[in-house]
């Protein structure tokens, strides 16, 4: 598979797409940040280029899925009916989903959990012609976005396609402190998602923006 030089990120001006939109463009990419408001796509675009970011600009989420990689950044409970609009576009292409179904119930935090297992798993039945990947998930949108502060975590990858998954680990290690590891098939894409909840309900106890880190991978293997 080529090597990834255009990124398009649907629901690109949510925190989420919008952070990860910010890493792309500072480690060299081009970025499309896709909404279903194109002003407002290009609003956020216009801010990241004011930052000193080249290569990125606003579009619509059609406009977005025409990129060489795409990554759905929407709302979960929009999420499905967005990649089914855009299955042809999509059709060939690594898809990453970074989708996490999440409630609020009081003060705590709690995943949701869709028919097939996860969010990963129900894109790629929707999108049978797409490559799924999973990652993501697990990277704290504020301090994504922020470039002043470093990020050092691990960006866990699950995949059915492995050259899908290798595709998205390969974008994952050209950003800054981020390294991307092989975590298994879509089956284990809902310990990904559902572990979203867990996180951040220690950031809200903790105040703080934790990440994951692993120990004892030899990056050789």
């Amino acid at each position: 598979m080529a090597p990834v030089r255009t990124v398009g990120i649907l629901g690109g001006t949510g925190p989420a797409g919008r952070g990860l939109g910010t890493r792309l463009a500072a480690a060299g990419f081009e970025v499309v940040l896709g909404s279903r408001v194109q002003e407002r796509a290009a609003e956020a675009a216009a801010a990241l280029v004011a930052q000193g970011l080249s290569g990125v600009r606003g579009a619509s989420n059609e406009a977005a899925a025409s990129a060489s990689l795409v990554v759905v950044a929407t709302p979960w409970d929009g999420a499905i009916a967005t990649a089914r609009d855009l299955r042809g576009a999509l059709s060939g292409k690594v898809v990453v989903s970074m989708v996490n179904a999440l409630a609020r119930f009081g003060t705590e935090f709690h995943a949701l959990v869709p028919v097939r297992g996860s969010f990963a798993a129900t894109l790629q039945a929707v999108l049978p012609e797409a490559r799924v990947a999973a990652a993501f998930h697990h990277l704290p949108a504020g301090p994504l976005a922020d470039l002043s502060q470093p990020i050092e975590a691990d960006v866990l990858v699950c995949a059915d396609d492995r050259e899908a998954a290798e595709t998205t680990i390969a974008m994952t290690d050209q950003m800054e402190g981020l390294r991307g590891v092989y975590a298994g098939s879509l089956a284990s894409a809902n310990a990904l998602e559902t572990l979203t909840a867990v996180l951040l309900n220690v950031n809200r106890r903790y105040k703080t923006h934790a990440s994951l880190r692993l120990t004892g991978i030899n990056p050789e293997r």
